[in-house]
């Protein structure tokens, strides 16, 4: 591109004083190229940043990977823990219990989750030892019954460290009256808050050995979890040890567990994506209509070019200069405007909510409370280069008509 090319391509940006107009559309397409690339961004940026934040939690307090029996218990556990621990990939190794029950405080009752576990083991594969709010993990010792509550449960049960409250399990027991429900005593020894409600409202921990008594399984176990060096091995990993374990087990990984979520969770970024592009074309449509306004505007000025020697190509990359330019600027202040709000989302939102008294984000509706923000590099660059590429497209018809301008025709009036 020749310097006179871009002087004048950059001279037409301006219009002149009689017709404001086209600078005002000009300034229109800037402008929804900027909140579009802006929008972008932040929604991308909120959405990994959720996704990030859900794994997190999720892997916090569940492990990467378990080995149970499709049949029951599992008898020979000692065994497939240490086939499951020799994997070069598994940092630690253990067993739990996992059963339904129903906890009682005076007249509150709620339904709960019981897992078993071993405290001492407990740390190398959960982070649940980092989430308690009062109490210690290690306080749960086997043969005294004691339980760890999450947050939600025990401020709904009206419970607190020290108090004693009622576990009864769906397992019923003969008695000369009939068939009855087992009941037993727990002391809370603590209380967690992991900030996800699935979890604080519905999860109760118990010693490994009181929830084999609890549910009669003898020296059974419900299975083996185990932790990786690395989470995103865990589908490889999982196929790897199953086919060293016996038939009646099977081994499934945290993605299979939470498959769902995370397939939705990347189908509506994808979906949030291609709503949000429509934006961006929208303005792409406005940068059309200022170039062929400019077009009609600069008829003598293309036909004296032409007059001159300038060839069509040359009148062609004036005009896509001028749509360039428009399209450049609107991604500049887009991309530096979503990133500073991506990155600074923590400070504005609350803000905002303190501002107008409101929560975008109610802790017993949604997993998280507040709204996470993750910026990637990835992001910005595919939305930058699929703007800048709209932007480009946008000008190709307006600046070929303007390349086909006879000048005889566009002098004739003049």
């Amino acid at each position: 591109m020749s310097p006179y090319e871009l002087f004048i391509g950059l001279r037409y940006t301006r219009a002149k004083k009689r017709n404001h107009f086209i600078s005002f559309i000009s300034m229109i397409s800037m402008l929804g190229i900027a909140l579009g690339v802006m929008a972008l961004i932040i929604v991308l940026s909120v959405m990994n940043g959720f996704q990030k934040e859900i794994r997190a939690r999720i892997l916090g307090v569940t492990p990467h990977l378990q080995v149970a029996s499709g049949s029951g218990g599992l008898l020979e556990w000692q065994a497939i823990r240490q086939i499951v621990a020799t994997h070069p990939r598994v940092l630690a190794a253990a067993p739990y219990i996992t059963g339904q029950g129903m906890l009682s405080q005076n007249e509150n009752v709620q339904g709960v989750m019981v897992r078993g576990i071993l405290p001492e083991a407990e740390d190398r594969l959960t982070q649940l030892s980092d989430k308690m709010k009062d109490g210690k993990l290690q306080n749960l010792r086997a043969g005294e019954f004691g339980i760890v509550l999450g947050v939600d449960l025990a401020r709904s049960l009206g419970t607190r460290v020290g108090e004693s409250i009622l576990l009864i399990t769906p397992q019923g027991q003969i008695t000369p009256a009939g068939m009855v429900p087992r009941l037993k005593q727990f002391h809370v020894v603590g209380i967690f808050e992991i900030g996800m409600s699935p979890y604080d409202n519905a999860l109760a921990l118990i010693h490994l050995n009181d929830a084999q008594k609890l549910y009669r399984m003898g020296e059974t176990v419900s299975g083996i979890s185990a932790r990786l060096d690395d989470l995103d091995q865990a589908r490889r990993v999982a196929a790897e040890l199953e086919t060293n374990m016996p038939r009646d087990t099977y081994t499934s990984d945290w993605t299979r567990q939470n498959a769902n979520y995370f397939s939705a969770v990347q189908m509506e970024k994808k979906m949030m994506f291609i709503i949000l592009s429509l934006i961006v074309a929208v303005a792409a449509f406005n940068i059309v209509s200022t170039l062929v306004m400019a077009v009609t505007d600069k008829q003598a000025d293309i036909a004296i070019l032409l007059t001159l020697g300038a060839s069509p190509a040359s009148i062609m990359k004036i005009f896509m200069v001028q749509g360039v330019v428009i399209g450049l600027t609107g991604l500049l202040i887009g991309v530096v405007s979503g990133i500073l709000i991506a990155v600074n989302i923590g400070t504005i939102v609350p803000f905002i909510e303190g501002l107008f008294g409101v929560q975008f984000l109610a802790k017993d509706v949604y997993f998280i409370s507040e709204l996470p923000s993750d910026l990637q590099r990835d992001d910005v660059v595919v939305v930058s280069t699929l703007s800048f590429v709209i932007s480009i497209l946008a000008t190709l018809y307006p600046s070929w008509r303007a390349a086909q301008t006879q000048p005889a025709e566009a002098l004739r009036y003049e």
